[in-house]
């Protein structure tokens, strides 16, 4: 076998130089240990595949161990009880893997400072028992050369670790994890291994870097707003950006302030299942807009992976079918409250959890309505309603028998019916990030009221631009407070990550 192996033969480990842990009061200083860290073990896992896929000798398995953080606290205290996070609520060890600590710099900063506010104690930088898998090593868009029989006499998870879906879960955010006897407890919602996977498909979904996501997320389910989003964008940064740095479009296409082009090649392969477009400020503190397309699956998949960038807010825009006689076709609907008929999340998230309304959210959309369409107060309800949006998984649920569904819509008091406004808000809940919706009616099938082609063209070239301002100073108002009073305590439990 010449330099290869039998793989019945034991391999012994071969891994980076062992870390020595370093105790930090600095939260900057901590961020820059973890990143070296991390760069440190990627490499050696990159370089030795790198050699063994040119023919080096097989001489061990190769393995190295995502960074961690932890802190130690003997006080049930905290500094500051307004808060929703950056605090742990009984005195012990805490912990957490990281994964791309660039990416998350000023997350971790954040949230680091916060803890050695809130407790009085330093953090304590090492490496973790957890192996980073090769794959997530490489990151997005890494293109790996070999030869096509390089690991064909030895199976490549032989040598080096693969991804774990038995640790990969969402136990920690469904609040169902318990520590093992003598373990240390969760520092933070996502374990690095968890991180990773979304990292890979949102890139896979969305076709963008997770470098380009902002803290503030748009979802919507026609491209009529994504157009509207995109000739907006593109016109603030031919006027020089407005504060914006970027305009990113699905290939990673990039339109810098002062120009009407983006650079290089304007045209991707084709578009993602979920395209998204980021305007970017400094500090991921710009605007993210999703197409997430029809229906509550969609709706599940892309949040679960976004949440993993921890977010500051998501909202939903979209179009629902009015419920009530007294609407008409273009007005908005608030969401105070959500019916989940999608049962996408189920499993993950009981249909008796109920799904609260977040006052900062709200007051910044029905605030933001009044400014772009200049109705205020009692006029507000001309164009306005609020009350309870259903959302459902049956894109035909009005050729059922009217019986059923219209009966339960009424006694719930629903005003408005669509497919993934309920499964972004009860998964908004689910990983503690801030969300809110706001929809257009577009037809109103229980009264007969259905849009004809060039009632429908009319319709969405007078009424989705303002929808898609309205969002826009929505998330303009909520990215002007401090994450501190926009990170709302309704949405955490009993025994909590510090990490927000």
């Amino acid at each position: 076998m010449s330099n290869r192996i039998s793989p019945f033969s034991p391999l012994d480990i071969s891994s980076p130089t062992p870390f020595q842990p370093q105790s930090f009061d600095d939260p900057a200083k901590a961020v820059d240990a973890l990143t070296e860290l991390y760069e440190r073990n990627t490499a050696f896992l990159i370089d030795s595949f790198t050699k063994l896929a040119k023919g080096a000798p097989i001489t061990a398995r190769y393995r190295a161990f995502y960074p961690q953080v932890c802190i130690e606290t003997t006080s049930f205290g905290h500094v500051d009880t307004r808060l929703s996070y950056g605090h742990v609520t009984a005195p012990g060890v805490y912990t957490t893997t990281i994964t791309h600590p660039q990416l998350f710099r000023h997350y971790l900063k954040e949230q680091l400072a916060q803890l050695m506010r809130s407790h009085n104690v330093p953090v304590l930088v090492s490496e973790s028992t957890t192996p980073i898998p090769l794959h997530f090593a490489f990151g997005e868009g890494a293109h790996v050369e070999a030869s096509a029989t390089a690991f064909e006499d030895i199976p490549l998870r032989d040598l080096f670790d693969a991804p774990d879906l038995n640790t990969t879960d969402d136990e920690i955010a469904n609040g169902e994890y318990i520590p093992p006897p003598g373990e240390p407890s969760p520092l933070a919602p996502f374990t690095a291994q968890r991180i990773d996977y979304s990292l890979a498909r949102l890139a896979h979904y969305t076709a963008t870097s997770a470098t380009h996501f902002q803290n503030f997320v748009l979802f919507t389910n026609y491209q009529f707003y994504i157009d509207e989003f995109c000739n907006w964008a593109r016109d603030l940064m031919a006027k020089g950006g407005d504060g914006y740095t970027a305009f990113v479009e699905p290939g990673n296409i990039i339109t810098l302030p002062g120009s009407s082009q983006p650079e290089g090649n304007a045209t991707p392969p084709r578009l993602p299942q979920m395209p998204a477009y980021h305007l970017k400020k400094k500090g991921h503190a710009g605007i993210t807009m999703i197409n997430i397309g029809v229906g509550p699956s969609n709706a599940k998949t892309i949040t679960d992976h976004v949440a993993v960038l921890r977010p500051h807010a998501w909202l939903m825009l979209g179009h629902c079918a009015g419920l009530r006689n007294s609407q008409r076709l273009g007005d908005y609907v608030l969401a105070h409250a959500y019916m989940r008929e999608d049962h996408v999340l189920d499993d993950d998230l009981p249909v008796w959890v109920p799904i609260p309304a977040l006052a900062e959210v709200q007051v910044a959309l029905e605030a933001a309505v009044a400014e772009i369409t200049g109705y205020e107060g009692f006029e507000l309800k001309r164009i306005m309603r609020t009350g309870t949006i259903c959302t459902i998984d049956n894109r035909n649920w009005e050729l059922r028998d009217q019986a059923g569904p219209v009966k339960r819509l009424s006694q719930a008091r629903a005003v408005a019916l669509d497919m993934e406004s309920a499964t972004i808000a009860a998964n908004g809940f689910r990983f503690r990030v801030p969300y809110g919706t706001l929809l257009c009616v577009s037809d109103k099938p229980l009264h007969g009221e259905l849009k004809l082609p060039g009632m429908a063209t009319a319709f969405y070239r007078t009424q989705v631009n303002q929808h898609l301002q309205i969002g826009i100073r929505a998330i303009q108002k909520l990215a002007a407070m401090p994450p501190e009073a926009l990170h709302s305590r309704k949405l955490r439990s009993f025994f909590e990550t510090a990490f927000q």
